[in-house]
């Protein structure tokens, strides 16, 4: 005779809350825990909306949704995407003509009474740059009347770390997606200490960017053009084989980088001592990849951008206050939720009472899959972070919960070689509430004071819902 069910060892599957599995183990019994939220951010209306877009299907004889599809060119897009340094613009207003007094910054739209103290200090630096004006004070004083006009890089194909500040007398690198045609921007990472890009703007600071200006980008300009262009997606590649994974470690790519450039640069007819001078720089500066990586990502992205129906995330940027997302399906229209602060290691003296809330363009590497997405390539970058190596492979495990497609030319040594994630998709965040998660250095929340620390910060969900919300707006089923 079977015993019965009360006779029986009792085994329990426990979905969602885990607070009844202690009742059942004190009394001998064993659990399966299945972890599950409702969809939909626990929000019906929501969840409805979410459902539309799932199931919507217009054409029965078409394989998946109008979204599916849609985000499958996405997909295929940033695959076959070639992102390549090819030139290097002498100045910001050579690529934008009408720039006249603007200053572009990171993130979406903040106005001057809102921006963080790095973004102030930094402005306030890039205008002494520019000698709009003589003095801190009156810098300030044009910045907060409207005499500088503000834009967000994004909006001028361009991304800039942290404060992202570009100035008409800056220097630009221009990075040529080759299969799609279109291009992107990025200013010259200034190496760490005192910069622009935490809020510095003493007269050191200013002394390098105009060495850049006058002297690194002249002569990398000629290096560049060249050696014929570098091809930037393979040096991320590779990177991701040695330890980076391209957003807060790029030890490998500013290595792999050196070593393409400094041969052309070497034949450049250049004044004595400067090759030497340029060469020490970048060897000193291991985050120098760091804007070349943001740039080769925002090419990448910006070219499976504007494709009707597609929920594929195209760009996450950080201005201080807000994080925003754009969405290929949905124009340029930002989708903003304050940010957090990253949580991860603080350098001695500092802690999280110092930090500023997440800041820079920079994220965009997480949408080409690069950064978080690839975390489990860089057990380096965990220790920093101030978690493991178990859980930096968790990260990227996650990752492909919310995404659409794994992208080869990028493989994870750690799983196997597995190709990383790719394709952040807003209906697959609202479904799983799995946050996307970035690796982020972390800002000091004064200007000048610099990096205190990295980390790891999330995406927050209300990004994803309001764009989930304009999603069901704009494509109804």
């Amino acid at each position: 005779m079977k015993p019965s069910l009360l006779e029986s060892p009792l085994s329990v599957v426990n979905v969602g809350v885990d607070a009844f599995n202690l009742s059942v183990t004190t009394h001998g019994g064993s659990v399966a825990q299945v972890d599950w939220q409702p969809p939909g951010n626990a929000d019906p209306v929501l969840a409805w909306k979410l459902a539309q877009l799932v199931g919507d299907r217009q054409d029965p004889d078409a394989t998946g949704s109008r979204i599916d599809r849609a985000n499958a060119l996405a997909v295929e897009r940033v695959l076959a995407a070639r992102p390549t340094l090819v030139d290097v613009a002498l100045h910001a207003r050579d690529v934008w003509p009408d720039m006249d007094r603007t200053l572009l910054h990171a993130g979406a739209p903040v106005a001057w009474p809102d921006m963080c103290g790095p973004m102030h200090g930094a402005m306030i630096g890039a205008v002494l740059y520019e000698r709009w004006a003589d003095s801190m004070a009156e810098a300030e004083r044009m910045l907060a009347a409207g005499e500088i006009r503000f834009a967000q890089c994004h909006d001028y194909s361009a991304v800039g770390p942290m404060t992202g500040i570009i100035s008409p007398s800056m220097p630009v690198l221009v990075i040529r997606n080759l299969t799609h045609g279109n291009t992107a921007y990025t200013n010259i990472n200034e190496g760490i200490g005192k910069i622009l890009r935490f809020g510095a703007n003493s007269p050191e600071v200013l002394v390098r960017l105009k060495w850049f200006e006058d002297v690194l980008a002249p002569a990398m300009k000629k290096a560049v053009l060249l050696s014929g262009g570098i091809d930037l997606k393979a040096i991320q590649s590779q990177a991701l084989l040695m330890g980076d994974e391209v957003h807060s470690r790029n030890v490998a790519a500013t290595s792999l980088f050196f070593m393409q450039f400094a041969v052309p640069l070497s034949q450049c007819e250049l004044p004595p001592g400067v090759a030497h001078e340029i060469l020490k720089f970048i060897a000193d500066t291991s985050q120098f990849f760091l804007n070349l990586s943001m740039a080769s990502a925002k090419a990448t992205m910006d070219a499976a951008h504007g494709i009707e129906y597609s929920s594929t995330v195209t760009a996450i940027a950080r201005n201080g206050v807000t994080t925003a997302i754009r969405v290929s399906g949905l124009g340029r229209r930002w989708f903003e939720a304050p940010s957090g602060r990253p949580q991860g290691l603080y350098f001695p003296g500092f802690s999280e009472a110092d930090a500023n809330p997440d800041l820079g363009d920079s994220a965009i590497t997480e949408t080409a899959g690069l950064g978080g997405f690839s975390f489990a390539a860089s057990p380096a970058l965990t220790l920093l972070a101030g978690g493991s190596i178990a859980a930096s492979m968790e990260y990227s495990r996650l990752m492909y919960e919310i995404t659409d497609g794994r992208n080869p030319a990028n493989s994870l040594p750690a799983l196997d070689f597995a190709p990383a994630p790719v394709g952040i998709d807003v209906r697959k965040v609202i479904d799983t509430g799995i946050q996307p998660v970035v690796t982020t250095g972390i800002a000091h929340r004064e200007a000048g004071v610099g990096q205190i620390g990295a980390g790891i910060v999330r995406v927050p969900m209300a990004c994803f819902v309001k764009a989930l919300e304009a999603l069901a707006e704009q494509y109804p089923a």
